[in-house]
């Protein structure tokens, strides 16, 4: 190949091949599909997913080729939402609005052709999916900078929902205009914290002096912004994506390794991967006894189960200072040696959730 043309003919006819392959596998997705609706299966399996990237990952390194494991996982988890929705369509609820950072990581897993529903709260999530008014919800569990969403593990707590998958996001923000340059902006709008979190940001660029105005939400401040060309968002990059806004700046927020641990939620259980996590929530009788954490925790070091997490909640209950503890474990709930520790403290652990453990940054 001596010329652009001759490379642009190239990459035409591997495109070609790359669609009728991508074809091919959806007539057996289909196939797959059917085959889950007549048996009851679950349709979005992370676990297999988790497994199919890993495989690919091997297999690129061994053949020295040019894609990572992150492109490799842009890249195949599209198709694989895409082939969920030709298996079976599936509504899935977040905490919005649109555009907002739960959103971000719901397409981030079931792709953009998915249907999603914005709810406000993230009671209205677990509400929704108790309904089945959709088969799984987004929301956020805990962030490396402001730790755990107290609403999510107090609904995790009485609720029938479980966690399916994991999936951890860095959080980083843009800052996003219509203006042709910086010295064009007369207002900026984001979220308060938006602010805060990109202060170096504003006074490397004289932008400290430019009027601020803080909304609900950043995806709000990117509806406002998109108004006006002489105003400027500090967003979520697909808030800037939906309304149409040009990103002048990507990851402008102070702390770069910012990043949010996100849960899936439905009302399945997943089957053993190699690589699994799960969640519990204890309840001990004696909890205020002295030492009854202490050997409750003994109870998995004699088994070899690695706690990832502990967390502890008020009870809620009348009358006392109660606690709950919030543990994640490696494993799944099927491991015998977890089955021996909850057959020690029947009626004292709730499961919430075993599912293949996602890429932490920070572990």
């Amino acid at each position: 190949m001596k010329t652009l043309d001759d490379c642009r003919v190239a990459i035409d006819a591997i495109d070609n091949e790359i669609l009728e392959l991508l074809n091919k596998r959806m007539i057996i997705v289909k196939r797959v599909g059917e085959i889950k609706n007549s048996s009851g299966g679950a349709i979005y399996r992370p676990e297999r997913e988790k497994a199919i990237i890993q495989r690919l990952t091997q297999h690129s390194i061994d053949q020295k080729g040019m894609l990572n494991t992150s492109a490799i996982e842009a890249i195949f988890l599209e198709i694989f939402a895409v082939s969920r929705n030709l298996e079976l369509p599936e509504r899935i609820a977040y905490l919005g609005p649109e555009g907002s950072f739960t959103h971000q990581a719901a397409e981030s897993r079931f792709g953009a052709m998915s249907d999603y529903l914005s709810l406000g709260s993230i009671h209205s999530v677990f509400k929704t999916l108790e309904a089945q008014r959709a088969k799984f919800g987004v929301v956020p569990i805990e962030n490396s900078r402001d730790g755990v969403v107290g609403e999510t593990l107090d609904l995790l707590a009485k609720s029938s929902v479980k966690i399916v998958a994991e999936l951890y996001m860095p959080i980083h923000m843009s800052f996003a205009t219509k203006a042709k340059k910086i010295s064009q902006i007369t207002k900026i709008y984001s979220k308060d914290k938006g602010f805060g979190q990109c202060r170096e940001f504003l006074q490397e660029h004289n932008l400290v002096n430019v009027e601020q105005i803080p909304v609900e939400s950043t995806a709000k401040a990117a509806i406002l912004a998109a108004q006006n060309p002489n105003a400027a968002a500090i967003c979520s990059h697909i808030a800037a994506k939906l309304y149409s806004i040009p990103t002048m700046f990507d990851h402008v927020e102070d702390d770069i390794g910012s990043q949010t641990r996100f849960v899936i939620l439905s009302d399945f259980k997943n089957e053993k991967s190699q690589d699994d996590k799960t969640s519990i929530l204890v309840r001990l009788k004696d909890s205020v006894k002295a030492g009854s954490l202490v050997h409750f925790l003994q109870d998995f070091d004699e088994q070899n189960i690695n706690l990832s997490k502990i967390e502890s909640r008020p009870s809620k209950n009348k009358g006392g200072f109660d606690y709950w503890f919030f543990i994640d474990f490696f494993g799944h709930i099927d491991d015998k040696n977890f089955q021996k520790v909850l057959q020690k403290h029947k009626g004292e652990v709730t499961w919430l959730g075993s599912y293949a453990k996602g890429e932490n940054s920070e572990i």
